[in-house]
């Protein structure tokens, strides 16, 4: 399953594009036995407490009701935990592709809905499901939906991830609960510019198209050199901004993106932050990994 990089500037809880850094599950013995669980019996980074792929794919039997056999599996995940860069999601998609592998098919619908609860918000989870770029709308009694848009072959993400994790509820808790109307009215006009732009091709828009004036600044104090990268200006950069809930942090380019990565390693590495800075392209709904 893909990671994702979530919210792309000003679409909290709302835009994801899945990346090609990935948490792949293997399937290593099925027991008829009505058994009705999933066991992850080896994990590469191993993970404490209760794995997600397991608690997905038992919220999974109780959502659908399905008798379900004993699951035995291993994972290994590319994807860096509390870096914004939807390791859970990944993990939580992963426990649902398993149970639908050993009963049957399971509505798409279904399968957001079951792991939005997991999460507590869809826009990594639709990522994770469907590749390339989503957006997701959720109504209260309803399951939750995404929706599908084209995501240029072109454009890549350099994504600098600092050493230092940060869970995503510590990075919640920092938002207000309300936020002031020009500040809302200034990131719903980008988020549509930034959508026009991907879709258009107008890429010169997209540094403006994804600046934010919702979560980025109230986490700043969280994150390491996110104002320095914000900042930083490179006819190449096309835009930058938070990967999710951080502290990983994203650039858009076209080219010359090794030169961009030095960029961003040199930024992190005179404030003294280590980091790993990679170049992801995106994960395209028709790139399939078995389980």
């Amino acid at each position: 399953m893909p990671g994702s990089v979530a919210n792309l500037g000003g679409g909290f809880d709302t835009l994801a594009v899945a990346v090609q850094v990935y948490l792949r599950l293997k399937i290593l013995e099925v027991r008829d036995d009505g058994g009705a669980r999933l066991t992850v019996v080896n994990s590469s980074p191993p993970v404490r407490g209760r794995n997600a792929v397991e608690r997905a794919f038992e919220a999974m039997v109780r959502w659908t009701g399905r008798e379900a056999p004993s699951v035995f599996a291993e994972v290994e995940s590319d994807i860096p935990m509390a870096a914004g860069l939807g390791s859970s999601a990944a993990a939580a998609v992963a426990g649902l592709r398993a149970f639908e592998r050993v009963t049957a098919p399971v509505p798409e619908g279904v399968l957001l809905a079951v792991a939005t609860s997991l999460e507590g918000h869809a826009d990594n989870a639709a990522a994770a499901l469907h590749g390339g770029l989503t957006s997701v709308i959720e109504t209260e009694g309803q399951e939750p939906r995404a929706l599908r848009w084209a995501w240029p072959d072109e454009l890549r993400l350099i994504v600098a991830t600092p050493s230092t994790g940060l869970a995503t509820a510590k990075a919640r808790a920092a938002l207000a609960d309300a936020i002031p109307r020009r500040d809302a009215v200034f990131n719903l006009q980008r988020v549509l510019s930034l959508m026009h732009a991907l879709q258009s091709g107008e890429y010169g828009r997209l540094r403006e198209a994804v600046q934010d004036r919702w979560h980025q600044p109230a986490r700043a104090s969280l994150i390491p050199q996110l104002t320095a990268v914000l900042a930083l200006e490179d006819p190449e950069m096309l835009g930058s901004f938070l990967s999710g809930a951080g502290p990983s942090v994203a650039v858009l380019a076209r080219r010359d993106c090794a030169r961009l990565e030095q960029l961003l390693k040199s930024t992190y590495e005179r404030a003294g932050v280590a980091a790993t800075v990679r170049t992801l392209d995106v994960h395209q709904p028709s790139e399939v990994f078995a389980l």
